[in-house]
């Protein structure tokens, strides 16, 4: 049965046009079936005429479960993308960053190529990252369901207006403030807008859910790390009219009126990300940020890989005694200059 990679890029830029084709070719040079959706094929004709090497339809030819790998070629959005075209299927998905941080993509556009190989060889390992489940109540009413992977945002929907909210963990109150917004964010999203907002760095391999403030005017309004058990709470307070809108991952938004209530808990869905190569978080955390790590040394070796000799014992010299003077060879007071008369 022939391989399928499904190809998903940002058609709209030429720079991801240029990389589709390639990958597609490359694909095609290696055994592997390419596969594009209809309206991003179209956009590869437009521009470069006639595609020589055979490209199947989504949904016209094959389906999205008989498709391999969605390889992304774009930035952090693009993948977002391709996350919510994969959410219902067992699907990995493969970054090829062409933005500008591109946290969540495995590879840059240079090593296109060598990508391309480490998939032909089946060269590559799938790690999965948490996402939340996002409902938001209205009056007692449910009004919408979606999930995200990298965070539930609640942002003020006016410049002018102070958003009043309360946070909740684990269907207790914790405490309210006037502020720009609130993010409810994962470990993946902990590098995203919660990052921006001032938040906490996450490893990936950390389960757990992050509450970051965003402007908040209060002394009690930090960042906060709990539990992926619990469920999260935010509500937006009667004090004001001032409206609110919930984004998640920046692509599905919802208005947000006064008195509604958004809770967020662990999705039992997660996302799979291919990897090529076990690259350290820390060391992603360096080339993403270029971070400055000159002057480090390194870990200090184990002891028993150090090969020294003995360690010379150093003896202090004990201190000498005070000299003992006894009355009778006290000097003569005659003799002494000090008490001549």
């Amino acid at each position: 049965m022939s391989r399928r990679v499904l190809v998903l890029a940002h058609t709209g830029r030429e720079e991801s046009l240029k990389a589709a084709w390639e990958a597609c070719a490359q694909l095609q040079a290696s055994g592997i079936v390419p596969v594009m959706q209809e309206s991003e094929h179209g956009d590869m004709e437009r521009f470069f005429g006639h595609l020589a090497q055979p490209v199947e339809i989504l949904h016209d030819h094959v389906q999205l479960p008989d498709v391999e790998l969605v390889m992304v070629l774009g930035g952090d959005g693009t993948i977002l993308r391709a996350a919510e075209l994969v959410r219902d299927v067992d699907v990995p998905l493969l970054g090829v960053n062409l933005g500008h941080v591109g946290f969540l993509a495995e590879s840059e556009r240079a090593d296109l190529a060598q990508t391309v190989e480490w998939i032909a060889r089946r060269d590559y390992t799938v790690e999965e990252r948490m996402t939340i489940d996002v409902q938001v109540w209205v009056r007692g009413q449910k009004i919408w369901h979606t999930w995200a992977l990298n965070e539930a945002a609640i942002e003020k929907g006016n410049r002018e207006r102070m958003l009043e909210v309360v946070t909740e963990v684990d269907e207790r109150p914790l405490t309210s403030f006037g502020c720009d917004g609130v993010v409810l964010a994962t470990p993946t999203g902990s590098t995203a807008y919660a990052f921006s907002a001032g938040g906490p760095v996450v490893w990936p391999e950390v389960e757990a859910l992050v509450i970051v403030p965003i402007s908040a005017h209060a002394l009690f309004a930090k960042p906060l790390v709990v539990s992926p058990r619990s469920r999260l709470a935010v509500e937006v307070l009667n004090r004001t009219d001032a409206q609110g809108v919930l984004w998640c991952d920046g692509r599905r938004s919802v208005d947000l009126p006064p008195g509604s209530r958004v809770e967020v808990t662990k999705s039992a869905t997660p996302v799979r990300l291919a990897r090529t190569h076990q690259t350290p978080f820390s060391a992603r955390l360096v080339r993403k940020f270029e971070l400055p790590i000159h002057g480090w040394r390194g870990p200090v070796p184990q002891a028993e890989a150090i090969h020294t000799g003995p360690i010379p014992i150093v003896r202090t010299p004990r201190p000498m005694p005070p000299l003992q003077v006894s009355h009778g060879d006290r000097p003569d007071e005659e003799s002494d200059p000090s008490t001549a008369k």
